[in-house]
């Protein structure tokens, strides 16, 4: 009777902590490969004994309309984003980037593709009027007594949503509306921070200065252009017009950013900034039967897998025979992600598949290369795995992140317009052929993997965090109180410059008088 009734309090003191740590938790997630790092994120937190809510719009392409991980509640919307916006923008690029379309095209192209972003953050502006408008959602969200709002801020979104619900807020972040996070919340000496789409590194020239400074200056231009337009005008309406959005982005207790320094450049950062780069990275899993025969099936040879990611479907005909050709001349076999048309030139070695557990096979021990677009997700794979890479970037900031691989001797970067079998060919034998290559992607392999938790546990700690303690208000810097001229001391200069001014006036001024003193003296004695 003793023994089960130290049985039965042992087991109660395991099971206390666990109910005590559960929390409620709103999530405002963004779509796309935003969404897939965010649902990961969510069923770790699941797994844990949180309730999840994720507020979505009813126009949502990729979040379910049901799941046993998360509880979902649908605003009913009218504008939408589909799949079909982000396809015609990629093929674009394509175009431009292989010469085929005009400068003034392209800057046309530009200037259209401002307009259909700010029409998109509009789309998002409406789901959250929605929302609000909504009376017996918002009393029923109030019921609910979250802990904290989770978000991924490149929407706005959930921003305000958290402001008006006074929640804690907590960001699964890399972006913001416009340009990458660490420029809202870090200090960033644009001398040797590269700005996303400059193509620079931390070592930059006076020009390759010039440059970076430039598209900083677009960069920032376009976030308070988009910001103004749309996200401003509903903190005006729903929070008052004291309320400004870029303090309430400033505002979040917990940045969980979806980078780390063996990936990023080293660069100031701040307190509540979290990272945890390659958190979706797992241990590769058995792949299914008929993956895992072909694999088998080459030999000492290895294997190249090639994906360019979601948006992807195919590129253009030409372009791909020309890479399927120098796949066939290959003695290893490939498995490409492909949808279209077969290409006429297809080796015997080469398996087109809809879909490939990526994680998975990179992770095989028979997978000697990774052809990639440089998507965040699948340069952060392959940095785990240890995989070198060939790059095709096509858009956004996947020529960075390549970047970055190169700089730290692990990949090759191909630009679409140079592509042909020849030269496909040339750069693939030479990462498969040199050892070094390999060699500085098991290292950072070996960096990143060399800490004392893993990038998930370390994001969900904090999570929990901010639960337990209502927020991480010590953790905010003050900065984003402030006004620009006092951020840069620019108020501060022209005080010590009036002083200095005054003093030297106030000498001028008295050697003046001891001078005119003098000369009546003189005169006087005269």
């Amino acid at each position: 009777m003793r023994l089960i009734y130290c049985c039965s309090s042992l087991l109660l003191l395991l099971l206390i902590p666990i109910v005590c740590q559960a929390g409620n938790i709103l999530v405002v997630p963004m779509e796309g490969s935003h969404w897939l790092n965010m649902d990961i994120l969510l069923k770790a937190l699941h797994s844990r004994g949180h309730n999840i809510t994720i507020l979505r719009t009813s126009r949502s392409w990729y979040i379910p309309d049901n799941s046993s991980d998360y509880s979902i509640v649908t605003v009913q919307t009218e504008k939408s984003l589909d799949q079909e916006f982000i396809t015609n923008i990629v093929s674009m690029g394509i175009e431009y980037e292989r010469g085929t379309i005009s400068l003034p095209t392209f800057l046309h192209m530009h200037v259209v593709l401002f307009g259909q972003m700010i029409e998109l953050h509009e789309t998002v502006g409406e789901f959250v009027s929605k929302t609000i408008d909504d009376q017996e959602l918002v009393r029923n969200l109030k019921d609910s007594k979250f802990d904290l709002l989770l978000t991924d801020p490149c929407w706005g979104g959930g921003v305000i949503l958290a402001k008006y619900l006074n929640l804690p807020l907590v960001y699964n972040v890399r972006w913001l509306v416009v340009g990458e996070a660490h420029l809202a919340i870090a200090p960033s000496p644009i001398s040797y921070v590269p700005i996303t789409g400059s193509g620079n590194t931390d070592k930059m020239n006076i020009l390759q200065r010039v440059k970076n400074m430039g598209i900083y200056l677009l960069t920032q231009t376009q976030y308070h252009l988009v910001v103004k337009q749309t996200y401003q005008r509903i903190c005006d309406k729903y929070l008052g017009p004291d309320i400004e959005y870029h303090q309430l982005v400033l505002n979040a207790d917990i940045w969980l950013m979806r980078t780390d320094f063996v990936f990023e450049y080293p660069r100031p950062t701040m307190p509540n900034v979290v990272y945890m780069g390659g958190f979706h990275c797992r241990p590769a899993k058995p792949l299914p039967e008929h993956l895992e025969e072909f694999v088998q099936s080459s030999g000492d040879h290895g294997v190249i897998i090639m994906s360019l990611g979601t948006f992807v479907s195919q590129l253009p005909a030409d372009m791909t025979n020309e890479i399927a050709a120098a796949f066939a001349k290959l003695p290893q076999k490939v498995i490409w992600r492909h949808k279209g048309d077969r290409p006429a030139t297809l080796g015997n070695n080469t398996l087109l598949v809809d879909w490939m557990p990526q994680n998975d096979l990179l992770g095989h021990p028979k997978i000697k290369l990774f052809v990639a677009h440089g998507g965040t997700n699948g340069v952060q794979e392959a940095i785990y795995h240890g995989v070198p890479v060939v790059g095709l970037p096509l858009f956004f900031d996947q020529y960075d992140n390549l970047l970055r691989l190169k700089e730290r001797g692990g990949a090759k970067i191909l630009t679409l317009a140079t592509v042909d079998e020849e030269n496909f060919l040339e750069n693939v034998q030479e990462v498969l052929n040199e050892p070094s290559y390999r060699m500085n992607m098991q290292r950072l392999s070996w960096l990143h993997r060399d800490q004392p938790t893993t990038p998930l546990d370390k994001a969900l700690f904090w999570i929990e965090f901010v639960m337990r303690h209502k927020g991480a208000a010590h953790l905010r810097t003050e900065s984003y109180r402030l006004p620009w001229y006092s951020y840069h001391s620019v108020d501060v200069v022209l005080f010590l410059v009036g002083a200095v001014l005054l003093v030297l006036l106030f000498i001028f001024i008295l050697m003046r008088c001891l001078y005119a003193a003098l000369c009546k003296s003189k005169v006087k004695r005269d």
